[in-house]
């Protein structure tokens, strides 16, 4: 029988988690089930307090998934069609998505290369009469330069709307001393409850943070079809909820979340102490004022053998995984809806060289060490 199926290890496991906490998890979803209150259910508000706890957070509003906080938390700031929003070119299509769908204007910005998140130069060259809005994406675990951020924000009198759907639990302190957590430093926060993130449900789930408590009451309103009081409808809203079974299991999750942390910090530090002399690749760099959660561990492989690499690792039964093969630009759908003031050369080569290992905290020594070793070999073979 060939390598790759005997020796698999798949790029994200999440049946290894489930397994490890199945008797609280079938504990908390048998409760909801006997209960039988699956919509709006107690779990709800238990799961949004402990949470907001958590993240020493004022306000968390949970809603229906990832995208749909994205959209909701712009609907709340009020936007108007043309307004202008900077945002990565380097990110999952849902952050622009959302812009497009509501009438506004994506402005795409470059990223640093060393982060992999929004380059302040970039923001900087691109602000604009119409520019209204920030979305800095905290990509693959670590923050953007939020310092810098907000500062640039307060000064040209725009809004942040924080995508932290990778990086729920990182903690970024500020040159005060001061510390705050991924999502709750701008206006408006988001983040995802996908099965891959770092807090996971069984299906889709989504969140939106804010201290601010005129958001907080739009934000509830809006995703509750723009209504406070039943069939009372004062703004134009969306359907948008998290199942009560998802909060169930979130909550059994958030227990564990650090220990996730933890885990997946552990499993990156043994990828970079094997891969820092490589001449051929670029770990991951981890900001001395910021921790990094690692949904991904992305590697960049320089001299163009990126593709050849990944081939060999799935031949050796490694799965690998590209976040993200093509800058928003040059999708078809956005490319006529963007506006660009900055090269975005740094985007297109980290779309060119990136390349995601397996970093689940359920991983095996003995599996990282596999795949550290078939990576040594792939790179000596290439």
């Amino acid at each position: 029988m060939p390598q790759s199926m005997t020796n698999s290890i798949q790029f994200f496991d999440i049946k290894r988690q489930n397994q490890q906490l199945k008797q609280e998890l079938d504990t908390a979803i048998q409760s909801v089930i006997e209960q039988g209150q699956f919509i709006k259910g107690k779990e709800i508000t238990a799961f949004e307090n402990q949470l907001a706890t958590h993240l020493n957070v004022k306000h968390v509003i949970s809603c229906g998934n990832g995208t749909d906080a994205l959209q909701i938390a712009l609907m709340a700031m009020q936007l108007q069609a043309g307004d202008e929003v900077i945002v990565p070119a380097f990110t999952y299509i849902a952050t622009i998505e959302v812009i497009a769908l509501l009438g506004l204007t994506p402005v795409l910005v470059d990223i640093d290369l060393s982060t992999f998140c929004i380059s302040i130069e970039s923001i900087q060259a691109s602000i604009g009469p119409k520019t209204k809005a920030i979305i800095p994406v905290h990509l693959f675990g670590q923050c953007a330069n939020m310092e810098a951020i907000l500062a640039i924000a307060q000064t040209n009198k725009l809004y942040v709307l924080e995508d932290a759907a990778q990086a729920i639990g990182s903690s970024y302190t500020f040159n005060s001393g001061k510390s705050a957590f991924a999502g709750c430093m701008g206006d408006i926060g988001t983040s995802s409850f996908f099965p891959t993130k770092n807090l996971s449900c069984f299906g889709d789930g989504g969140v939106m943070f804010t201290n601010n408590d005129l958001f907080a009451k739009q934000i509830r309103m809006i995703a509750n079809h723009g209504q406070q009081q039943q069939y009372i409808h004062e703004m134009v809203g969306v359907n948008s909820r998290l199942d009560t079974l998802q909060a169930a299991i979130l909550q059994v999750k958030l227990k564990q979340l650090t220990s996730f942390q933890l885990k997946r910090k552990a499993n990156a530090d043994l990828y970079s102490n094997a891969f820092k002399d490589l001449a051929e690749i670029v770990i991951p760099f981890e900001a001395s004022n910021c921790s990094h959660v690692f949904n991904q561990y992305t590697l960049r492989i320089k001299s163009g053998k990126r593709d050849a690499l990944k081939n060999y690792l799935t031949r050796k039964g490694i799965a690998t995984a590209i976040y993200y093969p093509m800058p928003v630009d040059q999708q078809l759908a956005y490319q006529s809806k963007c506006n660009i003031r900055t090269s975005l050369k740094n985007a297109e080569q980290a779309c060119n060289e990136v390349l995601s290992l397996p970093i689940y905290p359920e991983l095996k020594t003995e599996e990282i060490e596999q795949v550290i070793n078939a990576l040594k070999l792939g790179l000596g073979e290439l």
